[in-house]
């Protein structure tokens, strides 16, 4: 709730040592038709839709997608794929989750195998001013290597003499990885003589990075003017078809949960869902703003002074429009921010002077478990509680293990990246949850209702 800025970058550590893996499971391609393909990932991030009781949001797609191009269109062509390879790594520069490189598999196996010159290209971390040996995409090789059962080359740079040198000693069906874009600041200012030399190798694009959709860089918009046709990787049209589809079109009771620090940072979010749910959920250390507005004392917790006016006016939004908002009616409080601090549940009216809230309380994991019992379609962006600390993960947990119940009986399950991730993870149940997004920023966006650069400029279907 409290979430200071350091924790909130090590979301994914758990207990002190970060979670390992999972191994994939991904099919040959022989085995997987094109629609199957678009719903099945490795295990955290996807589903099958051969697998039996769970559900998947099905709309017409507005832009074509890989599934589109078939062995005639792909075979001896060289394709520029941008994924999103941007993995943690610890300091000896090992790989601690691998789960954007298995999420990229299904696109890269499909042009594989149909024939396609495939350069792969991706950033990785913030590199300051050009190459940094720390942030080369050289780790990615070998698990890239594995996944995709077969040797893999690395140039050292993503455009000029070296990459057009590889590039034609290509056979068809094979990949090279390019180094990290982000080596040169004309990536991110979207330059376009830039954008024309990361095109100069190739013949047609793929984006299957939706973490980076959102941003009109080089590598994700600006090739689109140089390369056709330029279409979706399956994760993309995977992420467009659960996350815009379902809050277009969602399966009624629609049920939005909401968490996190601050309320700042999910004000367009909030606005945006109100137009469309018909509950919404609020956690996290955003609800002691909430209580601050309607006058009410919370100690030392977590509080925007700014946007008391904000809270006030969201909760006459809800009751205009009809929205159940749920707030918490007791929560876990703490006398310090530590994972063995002393704790005391109480309810939200009687919090003490110098006493912090750290994760909702009991009566109201029940009755947000009520309100999400005749759900038919839920997403859940930010935790309940600090997580990180056993004391303070009761409230996440307990909502991660109420969405994954209700995946069996038909409702659509989505979870909106960042922490939220971190959390299904941590409870076990990522693989029982229709769809977990890998993109926390684009996920945020494509929810409030704004138009994705790195989407909007792909091809019509």
């Amino acid at each position: 709730m409290a979430l200071s800025m350091h924790m909130r970058a090590n979301a994914r550590l758990v207990g002190g040592r970060r979670m390992a893996a999972v191994a994939p499971r991904v099919a040959p391609l022989s085995s997987v038709n094109s629609q199957v393909l678009r719903s099945t990932f490795a295990p955290q991030i996807a589903i099958d839709i051969r697998r039996a009781g769970r559900s998947r949001v099905v709309v017409e797609a507005a832009k074509k997608s890989v599934g589109d191009l078939h062995k005639a269109d792909l075979e001896g062509k060289r394709v520029f794929v941008r994924a999103d390879l941007n993995v943690p790594l610890d300091k000896a520069l090992h790989i601690t989750d691998d789960t954007r490189i298995r999420a990229a598999i299904p696109t890269l196996k499909y042009l594989m195998e149909n024939g396609a010159k495939v350069l792969l290209t991706s950033h990785l971390g913030r590199p300051k001013g050009g190459p940094e040996d720390k942030y080369r995409l050289t780790p990615v090789v070998a698990r890239l290597s594995e996944l995709l059962g077969t040797p893999i080359k690395k140039t050292d740079d993503c455009i000029g003499p070296e990459v057009e040198a590889a590039v034609a000693g290509m056979k068809n069906g094979e990949l090279l990885l390019l180094e990290n874009v982000r080596f040169y600041k004309e990536e991110e200012k979207n330059d376009a003589e830039f954008a024309k030399k990361l095109a100069a190798n190739a013949d047609l694009y793929v984006n299957d990075a939706f973490g980076t959709a959102h941003r009109a860089h080089a590598s994700t918009e600006g090739v689109t003017k140089f390369l056709k046709p330029a279409v979706a990787g399956f994760l993309l049209q995977k992420e467009l078809d659960y996350l815009d589809g379902a809050v277009s079109n969602p399966k009624r009771p629609f049920v939005a949960i909401v968490g996190g620090s601050k309320v700042s940072s999910k004000i367009t979010v909030i606005e945006s869902l109100l137009e469309k749910v018909d509950k919404i959920i609020i956690g996290g250390g955003m609800v002691f703003t909430f209580y601050k507005a309607r006058g009410l004392s919370v100690g030392s917790s977590l509080v925007e002074m700014e946007q008391l006016d904000l809270a006030k006016k969201l909760e006459e939004m809800a009751k205009a429009k009809g929205v159940q908002l749920l707030l918490p009616t007791d929560v876990v409080i703490a006398d310090k921010f530590a994972p063995d601090a002393n704790t005391q549940t109480v309810s939200v009216e009687t919090i003490p002077d110098g006493w912090m809230g750290l994760d909702i309380g009991p009566d109201s994991v029940k009755t947000f478990q009520a309100a999400l019992a005749d759900a038919k379609t839920v997403i859940w962006n930010g935790p309940m509680g600090v997580f990180e600390f056993e004391k303070f993960a009761n409230g996440t947990v307990s909502i991660a293990n109420t969405l994954a119940s209700l995946t069996p009986n038909g409702a659509i399950t989505i979870i909106g990246g960042g922490d939220s991730v971190a959390a299904v993870e941590q409870a076990g149940v990522a693989d029982k949850m229709s769809h977990i997004s890998t993109g926390g920023g684009a996920s945020l966006e494509l929810l409030e209702g704004k138009v994705l650069p790195g989407v909007a400029a792909l091809d019509e279907k």
